[in-house]
Order: C-alpha cells, then sequence, then structure tokens
C-alpha cells in the first residue's frame, strides 16, 4: 500500500524490502562551516538553504564546496581530479543517460585519506530530458534541476524530516560544484537554445548561462546497481528483469513516502552490495541499498504543497515587513545591505546563473524567493509588443517580470509629432528608476504595483552596439557592493513585480486572492467597462499622476490595471469610481507644476 506524502506511518504500513536496519534521527545534523576558519581567499555563501565555501581555482573556475566536500578540500580541488591525463586515464564510465564517471583523486600527501573516490557528473539542466512512454505519460512536464537546486533536495530528502520518521532513504553525500572557466559551444552544450534563450532584439533569456558547464561532484558509494548485481547473481536470466523492476518498485514507493519521486526512476538508479552471488542485508533480512541519480528529484505534489504553503506564508510576512532593518544577521558574503537611488535593497549575486540579484527591502530573508531558478520556468507572455510574462513560483508567488528597455530607443507607434520628439528627448527609464518611480508614487498615495526586484544577467550582452541611447547609463552612477556600476552597458535587466490579486502588502498575510487583475485596454475589450468609461479613467490617472509630480508620456490602457471578480463586480475606490493601479513606469518623468499665484 503506498500513500503519497504521510506525514505518519499509515495504518498497515510495510516496510518496503528496502527499509534499513537502523534508522537514524528524523533530521541529520549537518556538519557546521566555522566562517572564521575558512581557507584563504574563501567565502562563505548560502544559496538555497544550503551552505557553501566558494574559491577561485587555479584555472578560473569556482568551485562550490559543501559542509561535507569541506574536510576533502584539497582532493576535489580541479587539478586533483579533473587534469585531462589523470581524468582520461582514471575515470571509469558509469551507467546511465547522463555523463557521469567514478573518479579517483590524486593522492594528497599529508591527508588522512590520500585518495577518495567521487563521482563526477556533468549537469543536464536546460537539455531536454529523455523519457520514455511510461513516464512521459506520468511526468509530461520534467525538467533537469539546476546544480544548487539538486544539492538542496537531496539534503532535505537525506535529512528525512517529510514522510514516516522511521524511514531513511540512504544516498551520496553532495560534495561540490564545480563551473570550469571555459565557455563552450551550444552544440557542445547539449542544451536546447529554445529552452534556455528567449531573444528578441538584444535580451537573452533568464536562464543558466548556456555557454558555461556545471559539474556536480558526489561521495562515492561502494556496490553495484540492481541490473548489475542480478547479473552477478545465480537466479535465472529470464527472471532477472522481473526482479530488477520488483526491487526498483520498492524502492520508489519508499521514495513515494518521504514525498519525494524521480521521473525516470530506474534499476540503474539502485545500489547494492554483494555478498558472493547474494545482495547483502541487514540483520532484519532486509537488501542493503542505496540510491543514487538526484538530477530529476522532486518532491511529490502533496509534499510540495505542503512546503510551498508554508514558504508563502512566510513570504508574505516578510514582504509586510519587508523595510525592517534585521537584528543580529549574519550576512553571508554573496549578499549586502544597498542603496540606488534611495531604495533600499538587498544585494547578491545568483551563483547558478552568474547574475547579479537586488531585491527591494532590508530583510536579507526575501533574497532566496527571487533566484532565477524559482521564477525562471513556464511563463506566460502577457505582451505582444514587450517581453513581459507572467509565473507561478516554485514557492507559489505570483509575479511579473518584464525586459528593461533601457538603452533602446521609443518607436513611432509610440508617440506622434512633437510627442515623439519629446519621447525621444527622455528616452526608457533604467529598472532603479522605475523601481524609485513606483515607491515614490506609493508614498504620495497613489496606487502602483509592487516593485519586487531587479536582475542583471551574468552573460555579456553580444551585441552591445544594439545601446543607442547611453545617457541613464551615466545618470544612474551608483555602484554595487562589488564596486561594479549598477548599470551596465554589456548586461541585461529584469524587472520583477508583484502580480496584483487585490491585496495590499499590509494585507497580504491573510493570503486571501480574491481579485483579478485585468488592464483598462482589456477590461473594454472584454465589455466589462465602455469606451467612454475607459478615456474617463485615463484621463483621471493623468490628473493623478500629475498631483503628484509625474507624467507617464505613454499613458494608455495597457499602464492601468483593474481589479475585478470573473463574471462579477469591478473594485471601486472610496470616491465610488473604479479602483485603478499604476502598471508601467518605463517613460514616467518628472514634472514640474507651475505655481498658482494667489488671487487666479
Amino acid at each position: 500500500m503506498s500513500i503519497i506524502g504521510q506525514s505518519q506511518v499509515p495504518s498497515g504500513y510495510q516496510a518496503p524490502p528496502f527499509a534499513p536496519r537502523q534508522l537514524r534521527a528524523a533530521a541529520t545534523v549537518r556538519p557546521s562551516i566555522d566562517i572564521k576558519h575558512l581557507p584563504k581567499d574563501a567565502t562563505f555563501l548560502r544559496i538555497l538553504d544550503m551552505n557553501y565555501v566558494h574559491l577561485k581555482t587555479t584555472d578560473g573556475g569556482d568551485l562550490y564546496v559543501t559542509q561535507y566536500g569541506l574536510p576533502f578540500l584539497s582532493h576535489l580541488m580541479p587539478e586533483n581530479w579533473y587534469e585531462d591525463q589523470w581524468f582520461k586515464a582514471h575515470r571509469e564510465r558509469l551507467a546511465g543517460t547522463s555523463t557521469v564517471y567514478k573518479v579517483p583523486t590524486r593522492p594528497v600527501v599529508g591527508a588522512l585519506h590520500k585518495s577518495i573516490d567521487i563521482v563526477v557528473k556533468w549537469s543536464r539542466v536546460g537539455q531536454d530530458v529523455p523519457l520514455d512512454t511510461f513516464t512521459l505519460n506520468k511526468v509530461v512536464n520534467a525538467e533537469f534541476n539546476t546544480p544548487f537546486e539538486e544539492f538542496s533536495l537531496v539534503e532535505q530528502l537525506r535529512e528525512g524530516v517529510y514522510g514516516p520518521p522511521e524511514l531513511n532513504i540512504p544516498m551520496q553525500k553532495p560534495m561540490a560544484i564545480y563551473a570550469p572557466p571555459e565557455q563552450m559551444q551550444l552544440w557542445q552544450t547539449g542544451r536546447s537554445k529554445e529552452k534556455i534563450v528567449s531573444r528578441v532584439a538584444r535580451h537573452p533569456g533568464i536562464e543558466i548561462d548556456i555557454l558555461r558547464s556545471y559539474i556536480l561532484l558526489y561521495q562515492w558509494l561502494r556496490g553495484w546497481n540492481i541490473i548489475e548485481a542480478l547479473a552477478m547473481s545465480q537466479m535465472p536470466r529470464e527472471d532477472q528483469e522481473k526482479k530488477a523492476w520488483e526491487l526498483t518498485h520498492a524502492g520508489i514507493r519508499e521514495l513515494d513516502l518521504k514525498g519525494y519521486m524521480v521521473a525516470d526512476n530506474k534499476p540503474t538508479h539502485f545500489i547494492v552490495r554483494m555478498d558472493g552471488p547474494d545482495m547483502q542485508r541487514r540483520r532484519d533480512g532486509q537488501v542493503l541499498y542505496g540510491m543514487i541519480d538526484y538530477e530529476l528529484l522532486a518532491r511529490t505534489p502533496e509534499h510540495d504543497e505542503a512546503v510551498t504553503k508554508r514558504q508563502r506564508s512566510k513570504y508574505l510576512k516578510l514582504q509586510k515587513e519587508r523595510l525592517l532593518e534585521p537584528v543580529g544577521y549574519e550576512w553571508p558574503l554573496n549578499q549586502r545591505p544597498a542603496e540606488v537611488l534611495g531604495v533600499p535593497y538587498i544585494w547578491g549575486r545568483s551563483e547558478s546563473t552568474g547574475g547579479t540579484l537586488w531585491v527591494v527591502g532590508r530583510n536579507p530573508e526575501l533574497f532566496n524567493y527571487f533566484l532565477p531558478e524559482k521564477w525562471r520556468y513556464k511563463q506566460v507572455r502577457l505582451s505582444e509588443r514587450r517581453q513581459t510574462y507572467y509565473t507561478q513560483t516554485k514557492d507559489r508567488i505570483h509575479l511579473v517580470w518584464e525586459v528593461s528597455r533601457v538603452g533602446e530607443l521609443p518607436t513611432e507607434e509610440m508617440a506622434t509629432g512633437d510627442r515623439f520628439d519629446e519621447l525621444m528627448r527622455q528616452g526608457f527609464n533604467s529598472p532603479f528608476e522605475e523601481v524609485a518611480i513606483a515607491l515614490e508614487l506609493k508614498a504620495k498615495g497613489l496606487r502602483t504595483t509592487y516593485p519586487r526586484a531587479i536582475y542583471m544577467t551574468g552573460q555579456e550582452v553580444l551585441l552591445p552596439s544594439c545601446v543607442i541611447d547611453e545617457r541613464r547609463y551615466d545618470r544612474v552612477s551608483d555602484l554595487s557592493p562589488d564596486g561594479q556600476k549598477v548599470l551596465r552597458l554589456d548586461r541585461d535587466y529584469i524587472l520583477i513585480w508583484g502580480y496584483w490579486r487585490g491585496l495590499e502588502d499590509t494585507e497580504a498575510p491573510v493570503d486571501n486572492l480574491y481579485w483579478s487583475p485585468i488592464d483598462a485596454n482589456r477590461a473594454a475589450a472584454k465589455g466589462l467597462i465602455s469606451d467612454v468609461t475607459l478615456v474617463e479613467i485615463l484621463e483621471r490617472q493623468r490628473e493623478r499622476l500629475r498631483g503628484a509630480g509625474f507624467e507617464d508620456m505613454t499613458l494608455n490602457g495597457n499602464h492601468v490595471l483593474l481589479s475585478y471578480i470573473p463574471q462579477g463586480a469591478i473594485k471601486r475606490a472610496e470616491d465610488g469610481f473604479f479602483e485603478v493601479r499604476q502598471c508601467n513606469f518605463e517613460t514616467m518623468r518628472r514634472i514640474v507644476t507651475p505655481a498658482v499665484s494667489p488671487g487666479q
């Protein structure tokens, strides 16, 4: 009997053949990293709730070492396993469709263990998943995890907090992630350009750097996979395949009980040990095993719902308190408080993409919610003219992200005549200006959508000459904590906004998603409002903006949102007219309202 995602042992439960004899505590105590005694030139990072020590390698690459790999740091340096002659001479290709090897490290003088065996696996993030018919019907949208996602999920499963507490899934320890320095041609990576890059004009996609490879290093588990073990047994060949799948499905059921699944689990993903012709067993007679291969590891829907509900609830509370100063927080070196144009941010690096992130607010716990791996997938395009997308993140946060048009010039369709000349002189605001304007308008009592973060891509723009208007790059001269200009000609920028669902941030912890957003143009097209009302909405908004000292030079119905209940009412403000919310700030400019003399 398999009950997915139960947090307690179900009635009548019997441990599958792979249940271990000795059970560990529900939460494994992780070895700690002493950040006060790091190796020379190393930095402490925290990525997706896992601790890493980051080092630049002698070849110019990046090595991210976990707490499990730190005692073997010398062994894990690439010159001790990845050097071309050593690697080719000592690697042993392992079964599977991925590129994975067993490699002994070079002997390290003075080390307790002169050499260790490690599993070296190339990440396949961004590649198409080769699934058989059974798996395709079961998990049609499977995607390879990013390296840091994979390590995070592996560690969560190793801790075993979810599901029956006496169940334990033996697994490899994640040791390190290595990113070699060299860039590769797209055909060498095997990644799908369509999966990785959505390029319009000069804009790259928001994904893992497609020209860089990522290598995951795991602890080696002694033994043979189920297919190899059965071939070594005395079992008749015609019975081996049936037995292999029997044992595999038993392991899958156990994984299911712990709240996890692997889209393509197969007999080669389970390691057993042999005692002569028989598989080794524990004292209770059950098979001793280990599970390997985690690139398609994911939570079951029930487990995922529990985790994301908790994460979303925490996120809403953090957003309500985002401007509060953290008390007693020890900042990792890949994050820092920052300020740009008077707006407070949490600044940090996205290690999986090489990009940089500015999260609005002062609470560092918000940072992980906006890493690209959280929002980069399953987006829905909202505009035919702009790169604007809706997405629901892996934490079930509703967001809208759009590629900034800073550096481009307005098109003639945006305005005509003298107005177009004015617009050309104004140009597009930078993402940092848009955020500052949105927050200033909100402070002055106007309703706006909420700016959440700005993401700068890690990959250099291939056609920097497409930047025609350089004025904003000179105007925004602020520096980030790493000493770089926050606005760079050789990068693209993405603005991330909260997807308006009818609640202000102060009300957000209630999490009552009640209203649906719709822009005024679409509302008129759907017959929710009349064309006359649309004109009145825009005129009122124009006056509100002017009263706050601003002008939207291209104001139209796409720039303002209404809130409505499908087949129901449109939300109204206190004055009885429709509640309107500004959602576009790229051509917003500050104006000086002429002073009115007495008697006029």
